[in-house]
């Protein structure tokens, strides 16, 4: 093998490495939750049913196709408790917990549905309401999947649950994401895949048979 047609390998392969971490590049379509820390999103550690908000606490969900936590789209719109539950008065043995509600953008949305306009809400509540209590009294109807991934709120989508969407191609398969707004314990679970540690082990091999084969060519009698 001559050392043009090596190197012409290891290009490919490279390229080979390259294009396998692009085309594992994924997202899920979910609702994610978000606590309001003051003038910030930060991503919920928990799902909804397992949060007990404070009254006077601002929390948001938002639809939108994400690869996990670290990329996911933040609700947008007012996010001031004050603004939001300004005609919702403080009363005795209940509490109040703004919500901002962002359905998502077009290119979120599953096939043949429109994402409704972003809302915010003020739910007044039990003192031991949860903040899925909360989007229930506001927001409804809400839909959940067997694993208590919350799926739709105020009916959307119609359809589908944490389903993997292929970025590249827009296409997508069944799949259940672990997000906050299910049992949500704050980790995700990109990584590298087993095609990418598969092309690096081939470019690996061919450095090392192009080092082999000049070395042979140094060591050949003249």
């Amino acid at each position: 093998m001559t050392p043009r047609r090596l190197a012409l390998l290891l290009l490919a392969a490279f390229l080979l490495v390259a294009n396998a971490g692009q085309a594992q590049a994924a997202g899920y379509r979910y609702w994610s939750f978000w606590d309001r820390d003051g003038g910030t999103w930060v991503y919920a550690t928990q799902g909804p049913s397992l949060v007990r908000p404070s009254d006077g606490d601002v929390q948001g969900f938002r639809f939108a196709v994400s690869e996990d936590s670290g990329d996911a789209a933040q609700p947008r719109g007012t996010a001031d408790f004050a603004t939001i539950c300004a005609k919702t008065p403080a009363e005795d043995g209940s509490k109040r917990v703004a919500l901002v509600l962002d359905f998502g953008t077009a290119s979120d949305a599953p096939s043949g549905e429109t994402p409704p306009a972003p809302r915010t809400a003020c739910a007044r509540v039990s003192p031991e309401a949860t903040t899925a209590d909360a989007l229930a009294a506001v927001a409804g109807p809400l839909r959940y999947d067997t694993n208590a991934l919350l799926c739709a709120i105020a009916g959307y989508p119609k359809s589908g649950c944490g389903e993997q969407v292929s970025q590249k191609e827009n296409r997508t398969t069944t799949a259940a994401p672990e997000t906050a707004a299910a049992k949500g314990d704050g980790e995700d679970g990109d990584g590298p895949s087993v095609g990418l540690y598969a092309g690096i082990a081939v470019v690996a091999a061919l450095a090392a048979a192009a080092t082999w084969q000049a070395r042979r060519r140094r060591n050949a009698p003249r």
